[in-house]
């Protein structure tokens, strides 16, 4: 039986509650979940699909395959994605946590993913008995440790902390795990939601790729771009050879997205108008945050793109201790925002790096975000 620890988010139930007793109510800025309606025309096409009396394809219908390569080629500058190389997924996250198992890894493998990241490549990594390595730097890695690499995660843009990595960096890590024998699995699933960086490039970009796929993956998730996350709707695409493993496995284990949710996913992925709108909506709530949170005494660390605010304290608000210039800890930075009714992602949850830090969404009502400015500037 798997020894898995417990689920972080657990630890922060006092934090809530304290957040609760706040006057005003809670403004949980903590998960990032979203709370804006679902596309009308997503939800039309899911309703036109609720007959589904027979299984779905693994695969995806060729419709929906079909879709994801358009929009890859209109919106991630990748215009030779072949469909066949197009997975659906049960949500991002599914895929992340599975991906090592998947793969055939186990005993004496590593998996490597950035220092400060999303804890499930950890756990993903952990259910298959592969070894971890939080790293930014493959390159200073010994040759005994490299041969040992078996799957590179990157994640652009960061999740927590909204960091862009330029073609430059993922073409050389491309270029390192094809030396070692290595699959890149990317995931791009904020690409959509840049405020600040001039581009984001695709693994899949001939500028990464160097003009062919194999061993990478692409994976996205357009639950924030398209509020879906009750959806379960993601894909990968990349590599043929990976991609049909995976179907053939994914067969197997029956691991299917429903028919109705893949003709919603179809629908979301071919409208870019739905996107435009929440984009904007995103932007104005972090147009009102980011300030706040500076007023506060916070330094707002990248996120140049993505759904989050990645900060640390420095000097305002007893944030920190004046005569030591020490930041103060991660979860001195939730209390405090917790006695203020706002909840925040503990900086820790992705990692020792993470220490000293939160991470604050975007995902709440314009009512929402406007009180918590107004209690950061109170």
């Amino acid at each position: 039986m798997l020894n898995l620890p417990e689920y972080p988010w657990d630890a922060m139930a006092p934090y809530r509650e304290r957040a609760e007793q706040h006057p005003g109510g809670a403004v949980n800025l903590s998960i990032g979940t979203p709370v804006d309606p679902t596309p009308e025309v997503i939800r039309t096409a899911l309703a036109a699909a609720a007959d589904a009396p027979g299984y779905p394809t693994t695969h995806g219908t060729s419709a929906l395959r079909e879709a994801i390569a358009a929009w890859f080629a209109r919106r991630r500058n990748v215009p030779d994605l072949n469909p066949e190389a197009v997975l659906p997924t049960i949500g991002s996250k599914e895929f992340v946590a599975w991906l090592p198992t998947l793969l055939g890894l186990g005993a004496g493998d590593i998996v490597v993913y950035p220092r400060i990241a999303y804890p499930t490549y950890q756990m993903g990594a952990v259910i298959a008995g592969a070894e971890t390595l939080a790293t930014d730097d493959l390159y200073s890695l010994d040759q005994a440790t490299l041969s040992r690499v078996k799957l590179i995660w990157l994640n652009s843009p960061g999740n927590p902390t909204g960091r862009v990595d330029d073609a430059a960096r993922m073409a050389s890590v491309v270029e390192l795990a094809r030396r070692i024998g290595a699959v890149v699995a990317s995931d791009e699933c904020y690409a959509e939601l840049s405020w600040e960086a001039p581009e984001i490039p695709s693994i899949l970009d001939l500028r990464v790729s160097g003009g062919t796929h194999q061993g990478l993956l692409s994976v996205y998730s357009v639950s924030k771009q398209s509020n879906l996350a009750g959806y379960r709707a993601a894909f990968t695409a990349g590599c043929p050879e990976l991609i049909g493993n995976l179907v053939k496995t994914r067969k197997h284990a029956g691991m299917i997205m429903p028919a109705p949710v893949q003709a919603a996913l179809t629908a979301a992925v071919s409208d870019d108008q739905h996107v435009r709108e929440q984009r904007e909506l995103y932007r104005r709530r972090r147009a009102v945050l980011k300030p706040a949170l500076v007023a506060f005494g916070l330094t707002v660390e990248h996120s140049e793109a993505g759904l989050y605010l990645w900060c640390r304290a420095e000097s305002a608000a007893g944030a920190s201790t004046a005569e030591t210039g020490q930041l103060a800890g991660t979860w001195t930075l939730v209390q405090q925002m917790a006695e203020r009714g706002i909840i925040v992602g503990p900086g820790v949850f992705y990692g020792q790096a993470g220490e000293g830090y939160i991470r604050v969404a975007l995902t709440a009502s314009d009512e929402r975000i406007e009180a918590a400015a107004e209690r950061l500037n109170s």
